[in-house]
């Protein structure tokens, strides 16, 4: 048995989204089910629906930033109740007995998390994401949303928070550390946010300066413009940490040169071709080039009460369902500050 509900969908390749009715399962015992109220447009939507990294399963409803209010639960399920408040972030599902799943590292599951989009469930039946009016997940990924937090601003946290959450925390951000953030964009202000909640001294490297006072009212000590070569002859051999968080390539080696002796740049933007750098770059100073992904569930919880207890939340524009083709295009432009989120309750059904 299955339900219709509308949604905004991708028929191919490069293909505007466009309303549509998709089915969505009847709860399982585990099952928790909830109107989609907000769903965040991530920079992924975008290089998934045009086909960029491969492997792209049409019709794709999109959507990985994916809040609301709970409307049912299975009889099995005991974490959450009709009217609470709820999200989904990048997966939906996964073995949940692998060594890496029973640590809370389900994104690293080996048998393969199941992707809120683009993905296929473990019966072969394809994901949808949030893009839609409602959506039914395993009580295992969802997430509580803090009353402190806003639905419509803690929905691009689902992704960009935690993905720059988690490599903060991993590579030790905290007083006496010195963070620099390469992009000052969806990604970017949220890792800025975190980044000096967490007591870093915080610096942002962007193309221009033209988003400077918006980087320091979100707690950067310091502000550089990376079309300027002198920046990086300024801030040579500066950081315990960067943060890369855009999605086109970079001069690798250039960044690299602004890491201390032992320091560490670490990738969360994912451009479509490949970097290149010397392995030079590394061993002089026993540098680490590294990259994150998401975290798992818990630390996806971890990091939305620590936003609500620090008051980090995203920058957002909301828009209606009509005017998603227009956000892609703007969020290519990186003409958004910071982060595009849709009013679920304007997409409508096929016509």
């Amino acid at each position: 048995m299955t339900t219709l509900t509308p949604a905004l969908s991708v028929a191919s390749a490069g293909a505007a989204p466009v309303p549509s009715t998709i089915e969505r399962r009847d709860l399982r015992d585990d099952d928790v089910a909830f109107d989609v109220q907000w769903a965040g447009i991530c920079h992924s939507d975008i290089h998934q629906a045009e086909g960029d990294w491969g492997g792209a399963i049409f019709p794709m409803v999109p959507g990985h930033e994916v809040v609301g209010t709970v409307t049912a639960v299975g009889p099995a399920v005991t974490k959450y109740a009709v009217g609470d408040r709820v999200g989904v972030g990048c997966m939906v599902d996964s073995c949940q007995e692998c060594e890496y799943c029973v640590k809370g590292l389900e994104q690293f599951c080996t048998q393969g998390a199941v992707l809120t989009y683009n993905g296929k469930e473990y019966d072969g039946t394809p994901t949808y994401g949030g893009y839609s009016r409602a959506i039914v997940v395993g009580e295992a990924f969802v997430v509580r949303i803090p009353d402190a937090l806003e639905l419509d601003v803690a929905a691009p946290l689902l992704c960009a928070g935690i993905t720059t959450y988690s490599p903060l925390k991993r590579y030790g951000a905290g007083p006496g550390v010195k963070v620099a953030v390469v992009g000052m964009g969806g990604l970017g202000h949220v890792a800025v946010q975190i980044a000096h909640a967490l007591g870093a001294e915080v610096t942002v490297l962007s193309q221009t300066l033209s988003k400077q006072e918006d980087g320091r009212a979100l707690g950067a000590d310091a502000y550089y413009a990376t079309s300027d070569r002198q920046t990086f002859r300024d801030l040579r051999s500066s950081f315990d940490l960067i943060v890369n968080t855009v999605s086109a390539n970079l001069p690798v080696d250039r960044y690299l040169s602004l890491l201390r002796v032992g320091g560490t740049m670490v990738n969360v933007g994912a451009p479509a071709d490949p970097d290149t750098f010397s392995a030079f770059s590394l061993i002089g100073g026993n540098r680490a080039l590294a990259g994150s992904n998401i975290g798992g569930i818990p630390e996806t919880q971890e990091m939305l009460d620590f936003c609500a207890e620090h008051g980090i939340a995203a920058r957002i524009e909301v828009i209606d369902a009509s005017q998603v083709a227009e956000a892609w295009e703007r969020t290519k432009a990186s003409d958004v500050r910071y982060r595009f989120v849709i009013d679920t309750s304007t997409i409508t059904a096929e016509q």
